[in-house]
């Protein structure tokens, strides 16, 4: 098994063997899953660290036919754009079976559904063919309705449980309609699911200006449904609350990359001039996302509701970085994406910890946490600063540039309006840090505990350690997915000349020199 190919199929094989395993082998069966989650994620650390930002491309290439008759063939590959995608949805998954230990029935359908979650949207993010790549992410999709109506919490949960489903499964439908239309565009004789080749075709035969600008609004607000891009955002919210806390994870920071990724995979670069005419839409509906889900977060006084509201304003800026069409503002984009995934997992982690020490998660119940959970602390406040966008978190370098690719290319007010809500994500995280940890101790019936042993606090620091990590090195990332971005915006990414060597002092001066035989 291949580098690239053990990272999405290690946790489907997993799947697999937990399905002949019987439901009494409690702790088999979450060793099994541990353990493959394990090494999916050392695999992608492994990639990682091998992939060569020096060339350009498709790199740990992988292919084999599966239906020549119809163009589908299995084909995989990382650039910069999905490398820290893969890396990032493999440490996440491996986080959220850590957490898992709050699943005390059907242990064993759980593991299976989750395993299917992380294995399907990692083949989705490596895919480089269509249908893969499409059935990939459902094959992810399905599993996040079964588990939020089985093991999910709260006095809605069956309704949450019936928006996030039609939500989830329209935007998925209509994302098909374009991705269709775009196969029904290539000659019969040519028809193919490969990205590669159909982008290269309409790169030689661009497609009519008329025909992008109809096609380009179906991946749009099929992918942007996914993404809860506003309006058709109130599923994500209300969704995240009611999840357990494994599947909150891995959906918010991991699955909910999908529609962005295909964005910037497929619809940029096969339909430039439908981007450029959709453009101004996206702008102004991504202000919505900044903006408006950051009031609506100020306002919430449920922990978990305040993240699934901040989540959906965190993704407005990862719109709003596609919305310039620069490579500054798209190079963000991709950052934002990863580091929004280490974010919002750690996040939903911590609400899920609280909400099984504390029995809920009603900020105004809440208070004084600081001294009894010291790591519990430590862990909120740094995320809660990490998701302000602090410099030294991933976060910062990812919002700069998207900011910096705006400003270029986009009307100021829009701007303005983006930097108003950095404002608002800021007024909302320090009152849940004043409130949560520092605020009047509440009586309770159960004694708060913190999060205790190296093994329980282990995901929360990994998490932790990789916000730090591409906070502070941020070129990891900006590197490759700056050349790949360029490639699929046509454009040259800026050369780093290397500053001169200084003059050497020569003595004596040559005008005093003296001419020597």
């Amino acid at each position: 098994m291949s580098l690239l190919n053990s990272i999405f199929l290690l946790p489907l094989i997993a799947a697999l063997v937990l399905v002949l395993i019987p439901g009494n082998y409690r702790f088999v069966i979450r060793s099994i899953a541990l353990l493959a989650t394990l090494a999916s994620a050392v695999q992608a650390v492994r990639l990682f660290l091998a992939f060569d930002p020096a060339m350009s491309g498709y790199q740990f290439q992988e292919s084999a036919p599966w239906a020549p008759v119809l163009g589908i063939q299995y084909r995989a590959g990382v650039d910069g754009v999905n490398l820290g995608l893969v890396l990032m949805g493999a440490i996440v998954l491996f986080a959220a079976t850590c957490v898992s230990r709050e699943i005390t029935r059907r242990d064993k359908e759980y593991y299976i559904l989750l395993l299917l979650m992380g294995g399907g949207i990692l083949g989705a993010f490596v895919s480089l063919d269509l249908v893969f790549f499409y059935v990939l992410h459902e094959l992810a999709l399905v599993p996040t309705f079964i588990l939020m109506g089985v093991w999910g919490h709260g006095e809605k949960k069956t309704y949450a449980t019936y928006q996030i489903t039609l939500y989830l499964s329209l935007g998925a439908l209509v994302a098909l309609a374009g991705l269709l239309a775009l196969y029904l565009q290539l000659p019969p004789a040519e028809r193919t699911f490969d990205l590669v080749r159909i982008t290269s075709h309409f790169e030689a035969a661009v497609m009519p200006a008329a025909t992008q600008r109809a096609i380009f609004p179906l991946l749009l607000f099929g992918f942007g449904i996914l993404v809860s891009l506003w309006p058709f955002h109130t599923w994500a919210p209300l969704g995240y609350g009611s999840a357990p806390t494994a599947a909150a994870m891995l959906h918010a920071g991991v699955i909910k990359k999908f529609g962005l990724y295909g964005l910037i995979r497929v619809a940029l670069p096969v339909l430039p001039e439908g981007a450029k005419a959709w453009m101004p839409v996206l702008a102004w509906l991504c202000l919505g996302n900044i903006v408006y889900c950051g009031w609506v977060a100020m306002r919430q006084r449920r922990f978990d509701l305040l993240l699934g509201n901040s989540s959906v304003a965190h993704v407005g800026f990862a719109f709003l970085g596609i919305a310039s069409l620069s490579l500054v503002g798209v190079t963000g984009t991709v950052l934002v994406m990863v580091a929004h995934g280490f974010l919002a997992a750690l996040l939903f982690g911590l609400a899920g910890h609280l909400r099984q020490q504390r029995g809920e998660v009603d900020m105004t119940a809440l208070g004084g946490l600081a001294k009894p959970m010291p790591f519990f602390s430590l862990a909120l406040v740094m995320g809660l600063f990490a998701g302000c966008g602090l410099p030294g978190f991933a976060n910062f370098p990812g919002e700069l540039l998207v900011m910096f690719g705006a400003w270029q290319e986009l009307r100021w007010f829009v701007v303005a309006a983006a930097w108003g809500g950095l404002v608002i994500g800021a007024l909302y995280a320090l009152r849940a840090i004043r409130q949560i940890l520092h605020g009047p101790v509440t009586r309770s019936d159960t004694e708060p505990r913190d999060i205790r042993g190296w093994w329980r606090k282990l995901p929360f620091a990994a998490l932790l350690a990789c916000l730090l990590i591409f906070g502070v090195q941020p070129q990891h990332l900006v590197g490759p997915a700056q050349d790949a971005v360029a490639g699929i915006l046509k454009c040259r990414p800026p050369e780093i000349k290397k500053p001169a060597a200084p003059n050497k002092a020569v003595w004596p001066p040559a005008s005093t020199r003296r001419n020597r035989p």
